[in-house]
């Protein structure tokens, strides 16, 4: 299996949702008790990717803290108290091999520039990249392995659900066309889930403005260096508390179509 680094972007505002985000970031709402960036970071992980990038930004402390005290919030412990405390933790879990670099990208910095700016932390000739509020139950394999065979510069993973997110026009399996705010009411939009190798970096910036969704995709796909894979099962963001409500209702049914991890 071809080892990559997954980078997340973890560091916008969430303004739709502002009932939660005045609070937290985005990617820390919870679906049933865990951030929806953990049911993310479990996704690639049951894949065996388990190396993670996570982009930080709007109040990005919040996700510092809870990777700094990850292994107390989620086991059990006994602390010793004194003068320099001991604490003994019980029990393993799943995440213990998970490796993560908490990459702080900026406060009113867009997805190109944030992308860019963690360009130091990729070390192999590809790497993953997908947005911190989206779930989904895509078989990352076979997106690698897709990504792998057609040798362009990206792929992306192309969904079905309202059109808001990024209309694709597509040639077999090419992207040819990329735009952002379509009004189409049909076809595959950019559902996040992208692989790519370091080339990308040669069309982002580290300049605030620089939006990943426009110019750096809609030029790698008018340079014929996009492809999409194409995902028709399961896909939600959590962009509003309707889609909040949602996924917890599926999680606490029992009935979470992205949840192919076993406990």
């Amino acid at each position: 299996m071809e080892k990559m680094k997954v980078v997340i972007l973890a560091g916008g505002k969430g303004t739709r949702i502002s009932e939660e985000t005045d609070f937290r970031p985005k990617p820390m709402i919870e679906i049933g008790g865990k951030p929806i960036i953990w049911h993310i970071m479990k996704l690639y992980a049951h894949y065996g990717y388990s190396d993670f990038i996570i982009c930080l930004g709007y109040k990005g402390e919040i996700i510092k803290q809870h990777f700094l005290n990850y292994k107390t919030l989620n086991s059990d412990f006994t602390i010793t108290l004194g003068k320099h405390d001991k604490i003994q933790l019980h029990g393993d879990n799943s995440e213990d091999n998970w490796k993560v670099t908490l990459a702080d990208t900026g406060l009113e910095a867009l997805t190109g520039s944030r992308i860019k700016k963690i360009e130091r932390y990729i070390e192999g000739d590809m790497f993953m990249l997908t947005y911190g509020d989206g779930v989904a139950n895509i078989n990352i394999r076979e997106l690698v392995s897709f990504h792998m065979a057609h040798k362009k510069i990206g792929t992306l993973t192309g969904v079905h659900p309202q059109s808001r997110f990024g209309e694709l026009l597509i040639k077999g399996r090419q992207v040819v066309e990329f735009t952002e705010k379509p009004n189409l009411e049909e076809g595959h939009i950019n559902g996040g889930f992208f692989v790519f190798d370091r080339r990308i970096f040669d069309y982002v910036t580290e300049d605030d403005n620089c939006r990943f969704e426009k110019e750096p995709l809609e030029h790698l796909a008018k340079d014929g260096e996009l492809m999409i894979y194409a995902h028709d099962g399961f896909w939600q963001c959590m962009d509003t508390m309707r889609d909040m409500t949602l996924l917890n209702n599926l999680w606490k049914h029992n009935q979470a179509p992205w949840k192919i991890w076993k406990d």
